[in-house]
């Protein structure tokens, strides 16, 4: 969807404020407040629908969030992470980037959600027209996430379904894809020319790897049905938009703790288990010196909350106007990491028997990425008791816990699609339910690439210029717009409409200078030490395939300067005229400049008299 949808979709526009001795016009009737302001609103056949949708509850978006914001990263990017950065010693910067990014952060984009009620690409275009391409960006790169983000739920469910025997299939050398003169049935330590089981399980039966990129060989039917049907799952849980998502995630965001406390409480009776656990939380204070510690946990509580993805908006802009986004943002964002460290506990519990059973240092076994959930963790399973009943629960919840990330990321594509094209694409598809199946559809298909015998190296190429290079250009581009050009001023003046009270001094400072400095920082020290994709410790990308991950990286990265562009180019006047003009806020927002705090903190009442408490101010629903 291009950048300039809103010219060829939408046929609504929001003029501005009309005042005219001191009484506010409007076609058709005058619609008065204590601001004496008002918004004509122009609508023809085109308009998008004007009923939006809210949660069924506050505990449905509250656990949307948890879901999406707990994820397989919490699992398998963490927990390495922590021991390999400093230990206990990694939690100080962890907790303090915690508190001046990632709360904040998140904070502002409830906000943007909740009182725009629109997904990111109308809410960005409204807040910096200048930026707006950030919102399409934001869209982009959550599809193409979630194109490749199933092939991990599709491995899980292989496993999971392997997991349904007396004897688990990577338990040894005994079967006809292992390769015996070079297969060890344990850890291989630092034997280079040895693979264990686990290993051999994953690239040569599941995966059914070819010798690199360039080799993409045949598809893999197993793993392509299990596609399919990983697709079939979200799009059951998905089609009927919050109301089927808001009662799915009471089971996939809390059943996976269930499943975290039962392993824990498994693996803390293991041999080894203490000396895995001391390994991880064993503090390095020198590590605290090193600056890129701190960038590490930074990006760490920004990739994990899930900002500058788009979905956080999305899924706020179906709460009603006077949802408490404060309380929701503590909760979501001190879950988040309170179950990263938990998570932590579980994962080094189980790699430190594995160490003694296989007498070998922890950090010959401690690995991160898909390595170590599909191949270091199925191997700690083969010598635990009732091991199959282990392996089908942990995989059970890699499903609930990809699931819960995926209804986030495709409902960013819907809700954009909705917003900008809601009443052409009803006439064709007649039913909403349809254009879910069709967003499915077209990632599905964009997916396939995945599960061929080349596919890891696909995948592996994809997510590293994906969710490693493109994030963080749109992250800092996103709080330009908001924090700086839209202002901390405007941006107190909506939560104060909404919660009846300002933020205090604290988010005013991380909006204004922290946050965005630590953003700016991230982004700079990606680019400082950028390294190319690789795969595994050996297998380095051809030129070509690099060139193909920057195409996938500027896929999203592009409509930043081509939304500037053609901002630029539709406006009048002089080019300084027309930059001038380009960052200010549209329509109402842009009316909110004349408006003092105080009458504001008298809740949102005051600006609209008509409001029924806990829903939309009239005219704010239409906009959606």
């Amino acid at each position: 969807m291009g950048v300039g949808e809103q010219h060829m979709c939408t046929e609504l526009k929001l003029l501005s404020v009309v005042q005219a001795g001191g009484v506010n016009v409007e076609e058709g009737g005058v619609l008065k407040s204590n601001q004496q302001s008002a918004v004509k609103i122009e609508e023809n056949e085109d308009q998008a629908p004007s009923e939006r949708g809210t949660w069924s509850r506050r505990l449905e978006f509250t656990l949307a969030c948890i879901g999406y914001a707990v994820g397989l990263g919490n699992i398998w990017r963490f927990p390495y992470l922590c021991y390999r950065s400093g230990g206990g010693a990694f939690i100080i910067p962890y907790v303090v980037m915690l508190f001046l990014c990632g709360i904040p952060l998140l904070f502002l984009e409830f906000s943007i959600g909740q009182y725009m009620r629109l997904g990111p690409v109308h809410a960005m275009a409204k807040i910096c027209p200048l930026l707006k391409g950030v919102g399409v960006a934001t869209v982009v790169i959550s599809f193409l996430l979630c194109s490749y983000y199933n092939v991990i739920i599709a491995w899980a469910l292989y496993y999971l379904f392997s997991s349904f025997q007396s004897t688990l299939p990577w338990q040894n050398c005994n079967n006809t894809w292992n390769v015996p003169e070079n297969c060890s049935s344990g850890f291989t330590g630092n034997a280079t020319h040895l693979q264990s089981a686990s290993q051999q399980f994953f690239d040569r039966r599941v995966l059914q790897m070819s010798g690199g990129v360039d080799q993409p060989g045949q598809i893999r039917w197993e793993l392509l049905g299990l596609l399919i049907l990983a697709w079939i799952i979200v799009y059951l849980c998905i089609f009927k938009g919050i109301k089927s998502t808001g009662k799915v995630v009471y089971f996939t965001a809390i059943f996976p703790y269930f499943i975290l406390i039962a392993l824990f409480i498994n693996n803390v009776q293991l041999p080894g288990a203490k000396d895995g656990i001391l390994y991880f939380l064993t503090p390095r204070w020198d590590k605290l010196l090193e600056v890129q510690v701190w960038v590490n946990a930074a990006a760490q509580i920004f990739n994990s909350i899930g900002i500058s993805f788009g979905s956080m908006i999305s899924m706020a802009s179906y709460n009603k106007f006077n949802n408490n986004i404060l309380r929701d943002t503590l909760i979501v964002t001190l879950t988040n990491s309170a179950t990263s460290i938990f998570a932590g506990l579980v994962i080094f519990s189980a790699i430190g028997y594995m160490a003694h059973i296989h007498h070998l240092p922890v950090d010959n076994i401690a690995t991160d990425g898909p390595g170590l959930v599909f191949v270091v963790y199925p191997e700690a399973f083969v010598t635990m008791p009732v091991s199959p009943m282990w392996a089908a629960l942990f995989f059970f919840m890699l499903l609930c816990l990809g699931l819960d990330s995926q209804f986030a990321m495709v409902e960013v594509m819907v809700t954009s699609l909705m917003d900008g094209c809601g009443k052409q694409l009803l006439r064709v598809l007649k039913r909403k339910e349809l254009l879910v199946l069709a967003v499915c559809l077209v990632a599905f298909l964009l997916g396939i690439p995945n599960v061929t015998q080349g596919g890891i190296f696909f995948f592996q190429l994809l997510d590293h210029h994906t969710a490693v290079v493109s994030l963080m250009f749109l992250a800092f581009f996103e709080v330009v717009a908001i924090c700086w050009i839209f202002g901390v001023k405007r941006l107190t003046r909506i939560v104060t409409e909404m919660l009846g009270a300002p933020p205090n001094m604290f988010f005013k400072v991380c909006w204004w200078v922290i946050s965005p400095l630590l953003v700016m920082i991230i982004l700079i020290s990606s680019i400082v030490q950028y390294s190319p994709a690789r795969y595994g410790k050996t297998y380095t990308y051809p030129p070509w395939a690099e060139v193909l991950g920057w195409f996938f990286s500027l896929c999203s990265i592009i409509w930043i300067p081509l939304g500037a562009v053609h901002t630029l180019y539709y406006s009048e006047g002089t080019l300084l005229q027309r930059l001038k003009s380009s960052i200010i806020p549209l329509d109402e927002l842009a009316s909110m400049d004349d408006l003092p705090v105080k009458t504001l903190a008298n809740s949102s009442q005051s600006l609209y008299p008509h409001m029924i408490p806990e829903e939309v101010p009239l005219g704010r629903e239409d906009v959606g």
